[in-house]
């Protein structure tokens, strides 16, 4: 698209909607076309300069029916996660041209507050696949079966696994697929958005997550990696691998992540075993990594998520969650220091201590 006035000097074929069969042709001086405009511009829609307004589209009609305009006031860019990628807000817009309205669904294209996606791995949404197929039917041609993008996750699913649960200066963040739930006390409902929003460079569909409260930055981890974040940004020198944090090699994922209040200790969780991280010196404690049932009764499943929360620990285990109470876990470790120092003291005499 040619950056002039209410104008284009360039021609283009858009196939995002490529679902059914039709292509919509972007040529100069057509019917309906697209065009970049200040911020008066004769449509009775005038722009509001920067961010705000970043385009508007018209819906098949007569007349200017289907023609898209942009604001030239706006940064566009092609890939950078910096401005606004044309790719995706042309996407939007030109789904109105198509005649699809906005959605309710924050993970979809038509959702009306831009989202930052990847653009060479982004994929129509299935709400918007449904949407532009109830307009114009299934594409009767044979299509090579592509990629499909997940359901935007329910709030509401009693069967739902959550990938991450961390806590970030009085909020809490639940993490799934590429989403993840904002709750905090100035509001009753949590707010949901997509994880690129918040931190453009960040991985999508997590293994753990946590926040440090040493260098205070969000750490997420995706298979042998690590990213950190310091507000929006992503820390230098990251991603890095998991074993930058003293974790063995062989590790390949950790499954959740929780730093203690009580111990002040970071726990990873791998498997049926943790991990206990001493952020102070950066380094993992001793005598580790534990069953984790050592620690937790009766949890002899995988930890998928973990959090704190007014004194109790939360456990989520698939869709199960299990609350400890951090004083009883405490007086367990402390029993079992006890045990170990009573049995070095003693190891003659054969003292086994406490069980």
């Amino acid at each position: 698209v040619g950056q002039t006035k209410c104008g284009v000097n360039t021609v283009s074929v858009y196939r995002m909607f490529n679902t059914f069969n039709y292509t919509l042709f972007l040529i100069p001086k057509s019917p309906h076309t697209v065009y970049v405009c200040i911020v008066e511009h004769g449509d009775f829609y005038p722009f509001d300069g920067p961010d705000g307004i970043l385009a508007h589209a018209f819906p098949p009609s007569p007349g200017i029916g289907g023609d898209a305009h942009f604001d030239e006031d706006e940064t566009f860019t092609f890939r950078a996660d910096r401005g606004y990628v044309l790719f995706l807000v042309a996407a939007h817009e030109f789904g109105h041209s198509l005649g699809l309205s906005h959605s309710d669904d924050p993970g979809a294209l038509m959702y009306p507050v831009y989202s930052y996606s990847n653009p060479d791995t982004f994929v129509l949404p299935r709400d918007d696949v449904n949407g532009i197929q109830h307009l114009y039917g299934p594409n009767p041609d044979t299509v090579e079966p592509g990629p499909t993008a997940p359901p935007t996750p329910d709030a509401c699913d009693s069967t739902m696994t959550l990938d991450a649960v961390a806590t970030l200066r009085g909020e809490m963040l639940f993490f799934k697929d590429r989403f993840f739930w904002r709750s905090y006390p100035q509001s009753v409902t949590p707010q949901q958005t997509l994880i690129t929003n918040f931190w453009p460079q960040a991985p999508v569909k997590i293994d753990a997550a946590y926040k440090s409260q040493i260098s205070d930055t969000v750490l997420l981890f995706k298979g042998r990696k690590v990213w950190a974040f310091r507000g929006y940004d992503l820390v230098r020198g990251y991603p890095k691998p998991i074993s930058s944090l003293g974790l063995p090699k062989t590790v390949s994922k950790v499954n959740a992540a929780l730093y203690d209040v009580h111990s002040r200790k970071t726990l990873f969780f791998v498997g049926d075993q943790y991990y206990s991280y001493d952020e102070t010196k950066k380094t993992m404690d001793r005598g580790f990594p534990k069953n984790v049932d050592e620690t937790f009764s009766s949890m002899t499943s995988t930890v998928t998520a973990p959090f704190q929360y007014r004194g109790f620990t939360y456990l989520y285990s698939g869709p199960y969650m299990y609350e400890y109470s951090m004083r009883s876990v405490a007086e367990k470790q402390l029993l079992f220091a006890l045990k170990l120092v009573f049995h070095y003291k003693t190891r003659f005499l054969h003292f086994d201590g406490f069980k």
